[in-house]
């Protein structure tokens, strides 16, 4: 049991460490590149990991973040029980990732809004999501949204491939092509490499006990 709550704490820890000081340091927008195909580019994201969204604006935000708290809910049930029952070691740890990354977004979601100052917020005016100037700041008694309302962190930005095809080629001419576009953060990929590691795995997997 202190193996996985180690891993867990660990990556959450880490997790939080890394969002928070960029979202008290960095703009919106801000980005530092470590190597030409990796870069910090600080963006908040209303939705799921990668950017995908569960439904649209303000609801599906509510929504997302109501999905996100069962869900780690379910998880980690699934996990206790796994564990206390000595389940096989290449389910539980892949899925003490899982956990991990889905707690890790889901306190973003959840207390980012109460924790900081200002952050993107959605504006039922103009159906969008408005984003906000400055750097912000921790504080407990002016947050920017009411708990849930957070926007996640996402700082991990890898365009492997990005090229830009000049007029002269046929049908690809003026074209900005990169491979890997999706902005992401610590949690997030945690979660795919637990899934990653329960697919390639799969056929070790034994004595699962779901709830």
């Amino acid at each position: 049991m202190k193996k996985f709550f180690l891993i867990i704490i660990s990556i959450l820890s880490i997790d939080q460490i890394l969002k928070i000081y960029i979202k008290t340091h960095f703009r919106l927008g801000d980005e530092i590149y470590i190597f030409p195909f990796f870069r910090i580019f600080f963006i908040e994201n209303p939705g799921m990991a990668y950017g995908i969204n569960l439904g649209s604006g303000y609801h599906g935000k509510i929504l997302l973040s109501i999905f996100r708290f069962f869900l780690v809910i379910f998880i980690f049930i699934f996990l206790y029980r796994n564990i206390i029952k000595g389940s096989s070691k290449y389910l539980t740890i892949p899925i003490s990732l899982i956990f991990s990354g889905a707690m890790g977004n889901f306190l973003d979601s959840a207390l980012y809004g109460l924790l900081f100052n200002t952050g993107t917020i959605y504006s039922e005016k103009s159906q969008k999501w408005i984003p906000y100037h400055g750097i912000s700041q921790i504080s407990f008694d002016k947050g920017y949204a009411s708990f849930m309302e957070g926007c996640v962190v996402d700082l991990f930005y890898f365009p492997i491939i990005d090229a830009y095809f000049p007029n002269w080629i046929p049908f690809f001419g003026d074209y900005h092509f990169q491979f890997f576009k999706p902005i992401f953060n610590l949690s997030d990929a945690v979660i795919s490499i637990g899934v990653f590691f329960l697919f390639i795995f799969k056929h070790k997997i034994k004595n699962v006990k779901i709830l």
